[in-house]
């Protein structure tokens, strides 16, 4: 257990033993993520590298034997019931998640034991840190203990995807659902999205992975994120292949000038993003933090004059990390938009980093952003009772 989880985790054992009079029988943990690199590659059969961190949503609960779900949320003081067996749509937008978790995991055949319990979460909401994933993760995990069934990471992941698709309207890939169900302590995951296929990398000796928020949010499903999806999948279309990721750089600058200019600028990003993404994990792997940065880099420019995802907020806080002591490289991360930034930085550097990235962007753009240094945490799991 991290140290500074203890305090979300007391809280949330407190409040079920304040609201239903005994410990729980079971705690969960489903953490956030950052992206390292590879943002946008996931919903077009792509590579990304993505790291779960030391935030996420806790869940302490125990069965109900009438196949009801009566859930408390910490963070916004209110409650969400429903049927596990048929949930409705409607009521706070938090409880859909959880909802469409239930109605994925009965759409997939399995029979689901009703329970009860407290929900909290320190994953920043629209953030690009995986919020909701970490919820449809932590919920599944919660239904597979009360209802003993056995947990797959990748078949899990899957169903949160479909939740998020089928539910809730975001046409988000695989890519936060993955690495929320199976992250590993102290490594990165390269995530081959069309396979599966996960492969650990290890960060670099002597750095630490800053994530910096710019204070502005987006709501996915408003935003132009399913708009992007589409044009990716036009370009795929043009070039006659099932996914941008089977586009070869040989192909797209042959064909490139008949597309659409807009649809040519989504899949070169794409493709060259791909291309980044395998070598910054032959990066992570040399231990080589100079050609890592770079590719971080070369990464930002692209989603921000490419895929036009970034913003003039995380434009300035690239910047104004890029010129800091000790950083090697930063970029946006998520699906943009607003939300997060992250920076590879010396450890020695970390703390001085956090606090004159901080005051320079409350200098420059009026408003108080949250620098916070991470490690790589584990993935989705039950926390043992010994743990508590």
């Amino acid at each position: 257990m991290l140290k500074d989880e203890k305090p979300k985790m007391t809280a949330v054992l407190g409040a079920f033993r304040t609201r239903f009079g005994a410990a729980p029988a079971f705690l969960v943990r489903a953490p956030g993520r950052v992206n390292l690199i590879g943002e946008h590659t996931d919903y077009n059969d792509g590579f990304v590298l993505p790291m779960a961190i030391e935030r996420a949503a806790w869940i302490a609960l125990r069965p109900r034997a009438d196949g009801q779900v009566f859930v408390h949320s910490l963070d916004f003081a209110d409650e969400v019931r429903f049927d596990a067996s048929s949930p409705v749509r409607g009521g706070a937008p938090w409880g859909e998640y959880l909802k469409a978790s239930a109605s994925m995991l009965g759409s997939a055949g399995h029979v689901l034991t009703g329970w009860e319990g407290v929900l909290a979460s320190d994953v920043p909401i629209g953030a690009g840190l995986s919020s909701s994933a970490a919820i449809e993760l932590a919920t599944l995990r919660a239904f597979a203990a009360v209802s003993a069934l056995d947990w797959h990471p990748a078949a899990m992941a899957r169903l949160a995807q479909r939740a998020e698709n089928e539910w809730v309207g975001v046409n988000c890939g695989i890519m936060d659902q993955m690495i929320s169900a199976m992250g590993a302590a102290g490594q990165a995951v390269l995530i081959d999205c069309r396979s599966l296929d996960a492969f650990p990398v290890p960060l670099p000796v002597g750095l630490v992975v800053v994530i910096l928020d710019t204070g502005t949010r987006r709501g996915l499903v408003d935003s132009a994120y399913n708009e992007r999806r589409r044009q990716c999948e036009d370009a795929a279309s043009f070039f006659g292949v099932r996914a941008l990721r089977d586009v070869t750089s040989e192909a797209f600058a042959s064909g490139a000038e008949a597309l659409d200019p807009v649809a040519m600028r989504r899949a070169r990003h794409v493709i060259t993003e791909n291309a980044r993404t395998l070598a910054a994990a032959d990066a992570m792997r040399r231990g080589d933090a100079t050609a890592l940065g770079q590719l971080m880099n070369a990464s930002h420019e692209s989603l921000r004059s490419d895929f036009e995802v970034s913003s003039v907020a995380l434009d300035v806080m690239v910047e104004i990390a890029r010129a800091q002591a000790g950083c090697h490289g930063a970029r946006m991360t998520g699906a943009g938009f607003g939300g997060c930034a992250v920076a590879l930085v010396d450890s020695s550097r970390g703390a001085g980093f956090a606090r004159d990235v901080g005051a320079t962007y409350l200098h420059r753009t009026g408003t108080t952003p949250q620098v916070y240094l991470t490690g790589a945490s584990d993935g989705t799991a039950l926390v043992p009772s010994a743990e508590w």
